[in-house]
């Protein structure tokens, strides 16, 4: 097997035809290095060999016996019959759908076989249907050993996919290795080769600590560290230096009714710095839920626009992207800007006129969705890129984003999504971070209550007391529907309760309603015609409602601490106290207890976000899942926190010119090598 061939289709393996192609498709497994990673979770050990009358029913077992009779039955549907027996007893071996002159070949009379596979029992009779392995005795060593088990799906049969994985995994060329014999042995890591092969025989090798499965890591950190290296150097490409008058940014400052935070004042300042260096801004901007990003970015913007240039501000939910454009003409009312609002909905002649004006450098600051990196859109000259809640653009989507502003734009990414520091490292290498760890002084902190489900009749004098203060309320439910395997509650059933109470007061909104059906909800709620708002987790990031006060949380043990963290910082917007209630069912684990008992003590995101991933583990965090972020095939940032280090240590240590050419190989095998040859 050429070092090329690695990456090739599947379908260049020998057996591998188009229905087989499709069967691996749907594991991911498209070309052969995906086999070379696609590692075994367990083992079946088919080792023993068991006598007729030592044998365990619904037990995988192996077994040597004498094929006896055939028996080929000519009626419809019945099944074919070999029986075999040995000295203890006999066993029928049973196949549907299988072809007579196929199990002529592979049982002959009165020779002896090897047969693995599940005992039944039927009739008084040991069976195995189907049986996974039957061979000759000379072949018996293939079949009588520890056989790696790998996930697989319908269509896809373990024997089957152990002689593609082998035949992949026994021809692998030897590779030259990236990293030397020093450095491999220094830092408790096998070479490349040898790590993929043990790794492929035994699963105790996969043992997080394992010098074989601790290189197979570090290699997929190293490749994701090159790649946000070269993405750096590509985005942080040189500029033209912005000239900032700081006489407009204390004037806004002057008239802000409030005071900026210590947090907010630094940030803004290394934004000022970037904008004013020969290099471009590729930053991200890190705020705890209701922490004051939007005023920090709104002054950037003025001064961007201060110095000749334009902005563009884009929020992903039109709704959002209406809320920014309406602070952001109260807030720089007094500086003579030309703001405008653009998005899918923005009626035909209105987008004419607006697209017309931006090209011509007429408009100053344009707020939107999406719509506003379309081809069709035009900036005359365009100094500042503001992409708000933009946690889920990866690598890739920040490099084409880079190139979209051209050469003299900024770029900045908003997330209120706190990121523990060991995964921030291996998710934003590329850009510069900045945080706004603290709230605003006039912010009150959330009260955080838990209760019983069992005593929510509790709530309602309550939820009661809350709408008659002019007060609205989040009801935030796990599911859409009730379901038959889990007690969760279900969005729609407490809508029907809640409005059964609260006539014409609640709305609901869940994911499957339509983007346009969400926001009609989303703006009833904010326009105050209802005052309850039944929701799934849909809710967590991005707008503000001023005039919610109280969230209340079902089953708050089925999510993570930094979820439920996200959630409550949905109210306690305004001057108003906030209150969070989380309701748990009775039995919890010492896990959820734990969970609860930090969020009451703390509103510190950063905080949560590290708690949460102690507790629950890099694989358990549903939040980063949904968020796009668990981004990693092997690496555990709880589990590898050295390997990380080491890996971004060993990036950052490489040569400016580093030949690439060395670790493409690596790049390749890990989908890095098209964002670094990306022109």
């Amino acid at each position: 097997m050429k070092k090329d061939f690695i990456f090739c289709e599947v379908n260049k393996l020998k057996g591998v035809g188009p229905q087989l192609s499709k069967y691996l498709k749907k594991k991911k497994i498209e070309k052969i290095k995906d086999i070379i990673l696609n590692l075994p979770y367990s083992e079946t050990d088919r080792s023993k060999i068991f006598k007729l009358n030592n044998l365990e029913i619904g037990k995988i077992q192996t077994i040597k016996v004498q094929v006896k009779k055939l028996n080929f039955p000519r009626i419809r549907n019945l099944p074919n019959k070999i029986v075999c027996e040995d000295e203890t007893g006999k066993i029928n071996i049973v196949y549907f759908n299988s072809r007579e002159g196929y199990l002529r070949k592979l049982f002959t009379l009165n020779e002896w076989v090897i047969i693995s596979g599940k005992i039944n029992y039927f009739k008084k009779n040991y069976q195995i249907t189907n049986p996974d392995y039957v061979t000759i005795l000379k072949n018996q060593d293939y079949v009588t050993k520890n056989i790696p088990k790998y996930s697989l799906t319908e269509g896809l049969n373990e024997k089957k996919y152990r002689s593609i994985s082998e035949e992949v995994i026994n021809n692998i060329p030897k590779i030259k290795d990236w990293l030397d014999d020093f450095y491999i042995n220094k830092n408790n890591l096998n070479n490349w080769n040898k790590s993929i092969q043990e790794l492929h025989k035994s699963v105790n090798l996969q043992k997080i600590q394992s010098k074989s499965f601790r290189r197979l890591v570090f290699d997929e950190l190293l490749a994701n560290f090159l790649t946000l290296s070269e993405n750096r150097k590509r985005v942080k490409r040189k500029k033209l230096s912005k000239r900032i008058n700081y006489e407009y940014e204390k004037k806004i400052i002057k008239d802000l009714p409030f005071i900026l935070t210590e947090s907010q004042k630094k940030v803004l300042t290394e934004i000022n710095s970037d904008l004013e260096s020969n290099y471009r801004m590729f930053r991200l901007i890190q705020g705890d839920v209701g922490s004051g990003k939007t005023i920090v970015s709104l002054l950037s913007i003025l001064n961007v626009i201060k110095s000749g240039y334009q902005s563009v501000f884009m929020c992903p939910t039109e709704i959002l992207a209406k809320q920014h454009f309406e602070l952001s003409k109260q807030i720089l009312k007094k500086m003579n800007l030309k703001i405008e609002f653009l998005t899918g909905k923005t009626e035909s002649k209105k987008r004419k006129e607006i697209l017309n004006n931006l090209s011509n450098g007429k408009i100053d600051l344009l707020v939107g969705t999406h719509a506003l990196f379309q081809k069709k859109i035009f900036f005359k000259k365009l100094g500042l890129a503001i992409i708000d809640e933009q946690h889920k653009f990866g690598v890739k989507q920040r490099s084409e984003l880079a190139k979209k502003g051209g050469d003299n734009c900024d770029v900045i990414l908003m997330s209120a999504t706190p990121i523990p520091r060991t995964m921030m490292m291996s998710l934003y290498g590329d850009m510069d971070v900045s945080k706004i760890t603290e709230k605003p002084l006039e912010r009150k902190k959330i009260i955080t209550l838990s209760k019983p489900e069992k005593k929510i009749h509790e709530l309602w004098p309550f939820i009661k007391r809350q709408i008659n203060e002019g007060n609205q309320i989040f009801w935030v439910c796990p599911l859409i529907e009730n379901s038959k395997f889990l007690d969760y509650s279900s969005a729609k059933k407490k809508f029907e309760l809640i409005d059964n109470k609260f006539k014409n007061k609640v709305g609901l909104i869940h994911g499957s309603l339509e983007k346009n059906e969400k926001e009609i909800v989303l703006k009833r709620f904010l326009e105050k015609k209802i005052s309850i708002l039944v929701s799934t987790t849909v809710i967590e990031v991005g707008i503000d409602f001023p005039n919610a006060n109280l969230i209340v949380i079902e089953n708050a043990n089925k999510f993570g601490l930094a979820q439920l963290h996200q959630l409550r910082g949905r109210v306690g917007r305004g001057v108003k106290q906030g209150t969070c209630i989380l309701l748990f069912k009775d039995s919890l684990s010492k896990n959820a207890i734990k969970r609860i008992q930090i969020l009451k003590q703390s509103d510190d995101g950063f905080f949560i976000a590290e708690e949460d991933l102690k507790l629950r583990g890099y694989g358990d965090l549903i939040g980063f899942q949904q968020s796009g972020i668990k981004n990693f095939r092997f690496a555990d940032p709880v589990k590898h926190e050295d390997l990380f280090k080491l890996a971004e240590n060993y990036a950052k240590n490489l040569k400016n010119d580093v030949e690439y050419e060395k670790y493409n190989f690596l790049l390749k095998l890990f989908d890095k090598a098209e964002i670094i040859n990306a022109n």
